[in-house]
């Protein structure tokens, strides 16, 4: 797999995060060069998850993230964004240092997210959200009829990965009573489901009904369910808010027309249509998440 930072490319971009630095994060500013101008864009994706973001051979993505991420690069004149792999615990760090510009990887927005590093957050933009979807469970076909709620799941070893809101959300105290095993990656937990050393694994639905995409024997199981929605974005660093705003528009655009539905389908075949219209955003869920440094007070569902 292709991993982010690597090459001159990576030099360029750590020095545009330097000057970066010198623009007040708080107030969202923007440099005043737009990272589109030479139309080259270094977008960071997950390579393990097929249907959402999927590297079957080096350097060849596909799925939803990667969909989503080259309708709205089009809108603005990017017509070849260069894709590379990062883990999930390395999406923030990889777009601060400068190793990438963009990230398309099943990121949820969050407060903690959007918080300028000065307060303690993590400094990042999103456009989003593009998706949104509940976490739920994987689990091998011939375990399917055992789990109907979360009681069933207590004693159970649950295999989440690192840098996840999945992996926090199962640690808090409604679910004690559920072990959990962290890998580093999406692979490694469904190769330990395979194997049968872990009972299931955790993350977003939309994820695990992408695994569907190639994945036989497993199955998804839709009573069970945790926490809140996640909202999927389009991630960079704080600095470029024109950018973003021009990212903005074109989810919005994207999203009120025919293609975000075909090309969701397109790419989630699994998913239940039901699952698909609760995952389709509003104009509104877009703005009060987009391009600030918390959510707005606009309803978001």
């Amino acid at each position: 797999m292709t991993v982010a930072g690597t090459g001159a490319r990576a030099g360029v971009l750590r020095t545009v995060a330097v000057v970066a630095l010198l623009c007040p994060l708080a107030t969202g500013c923007s440099s005043n060069e737009s990272m589109f101008d030479d139309g080259k864009v270094h977008v960071g994706a997950k390579g393990d998850q097929p249907g959402t973001s999927f590297e079957p051979h080096d350097g060849e993505f596909n799925g939803f993230d990667i969909t989503v991420a080259r309708e709205l690069l089009a809108a603005v004149d990017v017509g070849s964004p260069y894709f590379s792999g990062v883990l999930s615990k390395n999406r923030a760090a990889n777009l601060q240092n400068g190793d990438l510009d963009l990230v398309a990887a099943t990121f949820s927005i969050t407060p903690q997210r959007m918080k300028p590093q000065e307060e303690g957050g993590e400094g990042l933009d999103f456009v989003g959200p593009y998706a949104s979807t509940q976490q739920g469970i994987l689990v091998r076909e011939e375990d399917y009829g055992r789990y109907k709620d979360h009681d069933d799941l207590d004693g159970r070893l649950v295999c989440v990965w690192e840098g996840t809101t999945s992996a926090q959300e199962l640690k808090s105290a409604a679910y004690e009573k559920i072990r959990t095993v962290e890998e580093e990656d999406a692979g490694y937990c469904i190769k330990a489901l395979r194997e049968k050393r872990v009972d299931a694994v955790s993350t977003d639905q939309l994820i695990l009904y992408g695994f569907l995409n190639v994945e036989r024997g497993l199955r998804v199981v839709p009573g069970i369910r945790f926490g809140e929605p996640n909202d999927y974005g389009i991630a960079m660093a704080k600095g470029h808010r024109e950018d973003c705003e021009r990212l903005r528009e074109a989810l919005r655009t994207y999203v009120n027309g025919n293609d975000w539905d075909q090309d969701f389908e397109n790419n989630l075949p699994k998913v239940p249509k039901a699952d698909r219209d609760e995952a389709r955003p509003t104009p509104e869920e877009i703005d009060a998440l987009s391009c600030r440094d918390k959510p707005s007070n606009a309803a978001v569902g």
